[in-house]
């Protein structure tokens, strides 16, 4: 097959042969239980004994193309929706894993907006900027609650932290009601 669909990646074995199966040409989806991409990466090679851990960074910096992260909020006025974070693994990224420093990831993303990377928190702060969802379901699932807080305080006053801030700024602005 040309695509193979792992449904939940929770063990060496499985983790294991996907690796390999993408190594070997195949694209590979697979889902693991993480809240960011960091932790995506982390829980691959860590599942791995120590001494195969080098060869595992190797193989995944080589294989891997993305890691989307997602978590369902209640939406305001019922339902849910999706915040997401996602990261592009490009050749700074796959030098990132390969040299394990991956706690550096997180940075990378925040930076890589070029490459249609975001952050959860932004997609957070953007949901709650659209009016989607509440200030208190976009704090809980926060990866920095207090940061988060502080650029929406910031946006609620019509102060921007960033260009992205910035281009939206009307909308920004008129999110106070939450």
């Amino acid at each position: 097959p040309d695509v193979i669909l792992v449904g939940e990646m929770r063990d060496l074995e499985t983790i294991e042969t996907a690796i390999t199966a993408a190594e070997t040409g195949h694209v590979v989806f697979g889902t693991l239980h993480t809240n960011s991409a960091q932790g995506t990466v982390n829980r691959i090679i860590d599942v791995f004994p120590t001494n195969q851990q080098d060869q595992i960074r190797t193989q995944l910096s080589t294989s891997i193309i993305g890691v989307l992260a997602q978590t369902l909020v209640p939406r305001i006025g019922g339902g849910r929706c999706a915040a997401y974070e996602l990261l592009v693994v490009t050749p700074g990224i796959a030098n990132l894993i390969r040299e394990n420093k991956t706690y550096r990831i997180t940075s990378s993303i925040q930076t890589g907006a070029k490459h249609g990377m975001i952050l959860m928190d932004d997609s957070l702060f953007n949901l709650w900027r659209d009016e989607k969802i509440t200030i208190e379901d976009a704090l809980a699932k926060a990866q920095t609650p207090d940061d988060l807080a502080k650029r929406i305080a910031n946006a609620q006053k019509g102060i921007f932290d960033d260009d992205n801030d910035a281009a939206d700024g009307a909308k920004g602005a008129g999110g106070g009601g939450h």
